[in-house]
């Protein structure tokens, strides 16, 4: 198709030269293939970023102090509740822009991503504003004393205002992933993370700038995201020139989806910063060793992040053009794929439990609390993997708000009163067996009604199908019993 300007509507036309974003490549072909590629294109991406951010915990952990480690913990968590939100902006623009695709309307696919791009940014200027003066309480409502505070505090001043950067290198990759070009999104995370793994030791170590060389190096690796990600955009022709008129009206859109992906990417956060304050009661230490478990789990578990990353914009194609059957697949094939991605994790963290404790300079609570995590966290991860994937169909195809009740259902009954009675009992490694319990009765769940959703979804496609039938058959048998 000739590159051109259409008089009716203003859009620039895609040329041979650039892949057209209305490719809908998931229609057809294998599901197990698409939900393996997808995945794994995705979880490269994602390994780079945990891998790195685990090795600037392992940078922090050798300078020989457990209140660093400690204190990079607390501002992590605080970090999260920023890109929680850009989480869901994210999930938002890939699931409208998938749905568009998969319907062939390629013009709207353009105009809401544009529009999705200045939402992201407004919001992430005011959620800095926003953080950065309630630092002193956010810190101390989880658990930072005298000493962890002013290290995290700092950490914050320096790497929260990446946010900006931040969130449109989200918003990119997920509007990659919802053309199918997963290699350009996996580019997007991997370069940001080999700018972390070159960086990060040359600031703390040789430029002897410890934990702030940390917090710089967040902001080189972010901005690193923005660049990549608006280069691969621009490559599929993705975005226009927003027009205010058009950004406004499609705000309420974007909100009705991102809202409640932005409550349900929350609620992991509110049960990240509740765990992080029961086990403060257990000392520095305990912290330590929660701080080594949140950085691990995702580089050991990112496929199951990237699963239901991936599944979003399959679901969203195939809902577009009222594939059922196929939906129903990919459902199928990513809990089977989840699961024996899990068992071989799951092996390999049993093996390794002792030498990562002794990696991250672990010794007495703390090292016995990561070994006795390796060891449960298969069962406990597969669950979640579960409920990954229930949320990523929640959140593609029109059911967001089931979503959010399921995520702060583990969050607040599936983790506070299990983790608080499991401390209570058995100590630290009760308040992980208690996270546990949330998470398999919350996971057998999610993946229950996300099936039941989708033949919801199905039957309202009939039943719309069936009445013009229906209505012409009574039209037809009047006309006949009509007198001549």
């Amino acid at each position: 198709m000739d590159s051109e300007r259409s008089a009716s509507d203003g859009i620039e036309l895609i040329s041979p030269a650039a892949p057209p974003p209305g490719a809908a490549r998931f229609l057809s072909g294998s599901i197990l293939r698409h939900v393996v590629v997808m995945s794994a294109t995705g979880a490269v991406g994602l390994m780079a970023i945990f891998l790195v951010d685990l090795l600037s915990l392992i940078y922090v952990s050798k300078l020989g102090d457990p209140q660093l480690t400690a204190a990079v913990g607390f501002a992590s968590i605080v970090q999260f509740f920023a890109i929680s939100i850009n989480i869901g902006l994210m999930i938002a623009a890939g699931a409208l822009v998938s749905r568009a695709i998969g319907s062939g309307d390629e013009a709207y696919a353009r105009r809401i991503a544009s529009s999705t791009l200045i939402h992201s940014l407004v919001v992430s200027g005011a959620l800095v504003l926003t953080l950065l003066p309630l630092l002193d309480p956010l810190l101390r409502a989880i658990g930072a004393d005298a000493h962890t505070l002013p290290i995290a505090k700092r950490f914050l001043w320096i790497a929260l205002p990446s946010n900006l950067l931040m969130a449109p290198g989200m918003l990119f990759t997920g509007l990659l992933r919802s053309v199918g070009a997963a290699r350009e999104a996996m580019w997007v995370t991997l370069g940001g993370a080999i700018v972390t793994a070159c960086v990060d030791p040359i600031l703390i170590f040789t430029a002897g700038l410890g934990v702030d060389g940390a917090a710089m190096t967040v902001c080189l690796a972010r901005a690193t995201f923005a660049i990549i990600g608006w280069i691969g955009v621009r490559k599929y022709r993705m975005l226009q020139p927003p027009r205010a008129t058009e950004v406004l009206d499609d705000g309420p859109v974007v909100a009705r989806i991102a809202f409640p992906a932005i409550l349900t990417n929350l609620a992991p956060a509110i049960a990240s910063a509740f765990v992080a304050h029961a086990l403060s009661g257990f000392g520095t230490t305990a912290i330590a060793a929660n701080v080594v478990i949140d950085r691990l789990s995702p580089v050991a578990f990112c496929g199951l992040f990237a699963m239901s990353g991936a599944i979003g914009p399959i679901l969203g194609q195939n809902w577009g053009a009222s594939r059922f059957d196929r939906m129903r697949g990919v459902l199928r094939e990513g809990a089977l794929v989840g699961a024996g991605y899990v068992i071989v994790v799951w092996l390999a963290l049993m093996a390794c439990a002792w030498p990562l404790a002794h990696l991250f300079e672990l010794s007495g609570v703390a090292a016995d609390l990561l070994v006795f995590f390796c060891f449960v966290s298969g069962p406990i991860w597969f669950c979640n993997g579960l409920l990954f994937l229930g949320n990523a169909s929640f959140n593609n195809l029109g059911f967001p708000l089931t979503s959010t009740a399921l995520n702060w259902g583990r969050a607040t009954l599936g983790t506070m009163p299990p983790a608080l009675l499991g401390g209570m009992l058995f100590g630290p490694r009760g308040v992980i067996a208690g996270i546990g319990v949330g998470s398999f009765t919350f996971g057998l769940i999610g993946i229950t009604l996300a099936a039941r959703t989708i033949g919801t979804l199905e039957q309202r496609a009939r039943k719309i199908s069936d009445a013009p039938t229906e209505r012409t058959a009574i039209e037809s048998d009047a006309r006949e019993k009509m007198p001549v």
